[in-house]
């Protein structure tokens, strides 16, 4: 019942954040930006909408670390590789607080406008590159959960896939 439970977990908060990362990122900002008529308003909403997308990725990576640590995976490599994954999740997640607390410099006070527009689409940059490549450890990091998962239910004499 505790696999049963903690996979349940794993896959929600998943979902959430992956999925919230895709929608957010394909419909919401492009209606937000059309209906708002800037993409610096928009970027308002944004701003705010990443810290919690980071937050639920925290929540992830910290259900993650319980399910590495408990699954019974028979294939020793895929539970390296899933740690290690999860270990560069962590950092890249760290990274994207820090990126993101750091284009806050580049507005002006209020934080509606870019005071600073050259180091601040920089950073911008460099944080949707982070993110993209946090997105895609996550899509690796599933895949090789589901295949963990998989050798754990056929039990431990079973041929690891």
């Amino acid at each position: 019942m505790h696999a049963i439970f903690r996979r349940f977990l794993l896959l929600q908060t998943l979902l959430l954040w992956q999925g919230g990362f895709v929608f957010y990122s394909a419909v919401v900002v492009p209606i937000g930006t059309d209906v708002l008529g800037s993409a610096s308003a928009q970027g308002e909403i944004t701003a705010l909408v990443t810290v919690w997308l980071n937050r639920i990725g925290l929540v992830f990576l910290a259900i993650l670390a319980w399910d590495v640590s408990a699954t019974r995976d028979p294939n020793t490599r895929r539970t390296l590789v899933r740690q290690t994954l999860g270990v560069v999740m962590v950092l890249l997640l760290f990274l994207l607080f820090y990126l993101h607390d750091l284009m806050q410099y580049f507005l002006d006070p209020t934080g509606r406008t870019i005071a600073m527009r050259r180091p601040f689409r920089m950073m911008h940059i460099i944080y949707l590159c982070v993110s993209t490549l946090h997105w895609g450890i996550g899509l690796a990091l599933a895949w090789l959960t589901l295949a963990a998962w998989r050798a754990e239910d056929r039990g431990p004499s079973a041929p690891s896939a």
